[in-house]
């Protein structure tokens, strides 16, 4: 599985513009590989955030090739990074992650490695993260290398409350984790996900209606 990490700087004259070109991503819902797309808003920083899932590199670089130019409108978008990477932990909380993007909520830290560190971290979101999150009621998640001593660990919630009473635990979970000693900066990001801009995929089979499904 491929994670695309997509930060947009929009200007606040420009939002309505920018979601609205947002909207229009649903027309990929039919794309081979994707397995689903989120986004909203960061109410701290002002700027958009879009994750997009794949089923594998390949389809995403097929869908680049072929579609994203005949889609893409920067929507009044004045500057966009992109991270991308293999998912290397697909967190449960007991539904498929695609039907867990659509939930109310997405948080992700943007985690920065200590040295030699990388085993370890994996490890413990396994461990120690991904069991109290999904006890805390998160939908599902997944963890993506982005680059060298770089994790994304993006997960799903129901809703701002849900997630608000599982950050009461964070402080014991960090000192269980150690995660001090893994991790050299982390920036938090969480979005209350914009509805229209989920882009839910369908698959289609020929001779058969389209319906919905998990790629």
């Amino acid at each position: 599985m491929l994670a695309k990490w997509i930060t947009c700087d929009v200007p606040a004259g420009a939002r309505d513009r920018f979601a609205a070109a947002q909207q229009k991503w649903s027309v990929i819902a039919d794309q081979p590989g994707l397995i689903g797309q989120v986004g909203g808003w960061d109410s701290r920083t002002g700027r958009a955030h879009v994750l997009a899932l794949w089923a594998d590199a390949g389809s995403h670089q097929e869908f680049l090739r072929d579609r994203h130019d005949s889609v893409a409108d920067a929507g009044g978008c004045t500057g966009i990074t992109i991270a991308l990477g293999e998912v290397v932990l697909a967190m449960s909380g007991g539904v498929e992650v695609a039907e867990a993007m659509g939930g109310g909520l997405l948080r992700v830290a943007d985690c920065h490695l200590q040295a030699g560190a990388e085993e370890h971290f994996v490890a413990i979101q396994r461990e120690v993260w991904a069991p109290a999150m999904a006890a805390a009621g998160m939908l599902g998640g997944v963890l993506a290398r982005t680059a060298a001593r770089r994790y994304l660990v993006a997960t799903f919630w129901p809703d701002v409350e849900t997630h608000r009473r599982y950050a009461e635990q964070v402080p014991d979970l960090r000192a269980r984790a150690g995660a001090d000693t893994d991790i050299a900066s982390m920036s938090g990001h969480a979005l209350v996900l914009e509805p229209t801009w989920h882009v839910e995929a369908i698959s289609v089979t020929l001779g058969e209606d389209r319906g919905r499904s998990v790629p």
